[in-house]
């Protein structure tokens, strides 16, 4: 061979293999994207195959390159068959047209019905219009228009659509179904129904393996009275449980809570909230406001922490109160003797216009209306301080109506010149209140009194009056004004100012807590208390003996004192 046709028999060669890499990279090229999108290594059939019909023709006239198919049409796909009346079969495009009783079968777990579909075999897209039905597993898919993507497992509708998942209903105007996540997602005009809750929203995520809700944007949740607002949530419609974030409010009637983060769960009755937690009770008029909470309904138990601050309007002015903690329990619940009690601790602080208050912890029973203050309580009204070792407020209608200070009980009013104080003290004060007003007050053993009378004409002071007596009850008018006093066994000294001593201006352990006192409803956080030395000292009590009788030789034991020995 000559040195020429050597040169173009290799140049021969070498043109035939480009050729074939061309063809070859082309036949890639060409591949259908269905087999693109699916492949994975696993060998897909690309050609939709026509397997039977009554009737098969063609008009190449009116339909020029279509099989047109009748009676009992059936194709199959990469593993699925589809049944219909009548066909358009474009076997050059892989594509085909079916019309009448359209039902699409892939596996055992997807069917979907329609009037009309237009198939294509290249991309594995379904569009099924007219009377659609979707059925996977246990949801179904009602709507007009749909369009399936065989290849992602992934089918949207566009003009309106209800999925059923068990006794959930959701309808939208837009949704997506995922038939692999077997998750959807609906916008525009969302409502899910359940047996219990109703949710309006504009968009939802939903589960149907978890049978979960997730609604993001404004929404409404209807259920049992309850009315939630949240712009993010979800909701398990199986366990009844309900996540609420991004600052949502449960409304049930005439109370409400807010918070940044809920969670509520129907089955245990068991909420909690997080972050400016605000519960607001319109019908008593009250609200509680805290940085955690918790409530279960069927126990009839809370807990406010994190700054929690109580705060009452029903009396005209507003009450705050604020603890370190506030919790509530409720006793022989769904019953008709059924009541209440909320526990404040500690370093407990209140604050209203005309009424201060400190004390370590408190207890409010809703039994008997009463509120219990312990260790170290004082109380401020107006320019009146008032302390002992406990001190019991009861009240009707949220109006006070009695009020009882127990052990070392001292009442303090400050005159106007911010010099001289009236003071008594005594073992027990009791004060008796009508429509809110003090009428009457008592006090009860080892009474003991500073009083300064004031001049009517020049409103002077010019005499110290100092009694001790048994018992001591003073009488008030409407308007507060003292009207008589009543002492019993009394022993009295009037001093004129000038020559009054000087120890009998101050009754023993006084002391004006104004330091303590708290100043505005900001002011109760930040506790202040009593300087050392000046805290009430506690006191033993006698306790009687307790009788024990023998049980060996039938003999008569000794009396037996609190700490076990005899006396």
């Amino acid at each position: 061979m000559t040195k020429t046709k050597r040169i173009h028999s290799f140049y021969g060669h070498k043109t035939f293999l480009m050729t074939v890499l061309c063809l070859f990279g082309l036949c890639l090229l060409s591949q259908p994207a269905s087999a693109q999108r699916r492949g994975k290594g696993k060998a897909q059939e690309q050609r939709v195959y026509l397997d039977h019909a009554d009737e098969l023709y063609y008009d190449e006239f009116a339909r020029p390159g279509v099989q047109i198919a009748k009676g009992r049409v059936q194709f199959h796909h990469n593993g699925a068959r589809l049944f219909c009346d009548s066909a358009y079969f474009q076997q050059e495009s892989n594509t085909f047209d079916a019309f009448g009783h359209v039902r699409l079968l892939q596996g055992d777990t997807l069917s979907l019905t329609s009037n009309y579909a237009y198939y294509d075999g290249n991309e594995e897209m379904v569009r099924a219009r007219r009377n659609v039905v979707l059925r996977h597993r246990k949801s179904v898919l009602y709507t007009d228009s749909l369009d399936y993507d065989r290849a992602y497992n992934f089918g949207y509708f566009f003009e309106g659509g209800k999925i059923v998942d068990g006794n959930n209903n959701i309808v939208s105007d837009w949704g997506e179904y995922n038939t692999e996540t077997r998750e959807a997602i609906f916008y525009y005009n969302v409502v899910l129904k359940s047996p219990k809750y109703t949710i309006n929203t504009d968009t939802l995520h939903y589960d149907t393996r978890k049978s979960m809700a997730h609604v993001m944007g404004p929404s409404t949740i209807l259920s049992d009275g309850n009315t939630i607002h949240t712009s993010q949530g979800f909701y398990d419609t199986k366990q009844d449980r309900t996540e609420l974030f991004g600052r949502s409010t449960i409304e049930n009637k005439q109370k409400s809570i807010t918070a940044d983060t809920l969670y509520n769960n129907s089955k245990t009755g068991i909420s909690e909230g997080f972050g400016n937690v605000i519960y607001i009770d319109k019908e008593n008029k009250n609200e509680l406001h805290a940085g955690y909470g918790y409530y279960n309904e069927k126990e009839g138990t809370g807990v406010a922490a994190r700054r929690p601050v109580a705060i009452d309007y029903s009396q005209g002015d507003t009450l705050w109160v604020h603890a370190d903690s506030i919790r509530m329990k409720t006793f022989h619940i769904d019953t008709d003797s059924a009541y209440r009690e909320v526990y404040g601790y500690y370093k407990v602080r209140a604050y209203r216009k005309d009424v201060q208050g400190v004390c370590d912890s408190l207890v409010i029973n809703s039994k008997d209306s009463c509120m219990t203050m312990y260790r170290d309580p004082i109380a401020w009204y107006g320019e009146r301080q008032l302390l002992g070792e406990v001190i019991k407020v009861y009240s009707q209608d949220s109006t006070i109506r009695f009020a009882h200070v127990i052990g070392q009980a001292s009442s303090i009013e400050k005159m106007e010149d911010n010099e001289h104080y009236n003071q008594v003290a005594s073992k027990d004060m009791k004060a008796y209140f009508t429509d809110g007003k003090i009428r009457m007050s008592e006090a009860i053993g080892n009474v003991q009194t500073v009083y300064y009378p004031i001049d009517e004409k020049d409103s002077s002071i010019v005499v110290l009056n100092y009694l001790e007596g048994d018992t001591m009850r003073m009488f008030f008018d409407e308007t507060r004004r003292l009207q008589r006093i009543w002492v019993s066994k009394p022993k009295a000294t009037a001093y004129p100012l000038t020559q009054a001593p000087p120890e009998k201006h101050w009754l023993p352990n006084f002391t004006w807590f104004d330091y303590i006192r708290p100043l505005d409803k900001d002011d109760i956080f930040i506790w202040r208390g009593k300087e050392k030395g000046t805290e009430i000292k506690a006191q033993k009590r006698r306790v009687a003996p307790l009788q024990q009788i023998g049980v060996s030789a039938g003999k008569v034991d000794a009396p037996q004192t609190e700490g076990g020995g005899t006396p």
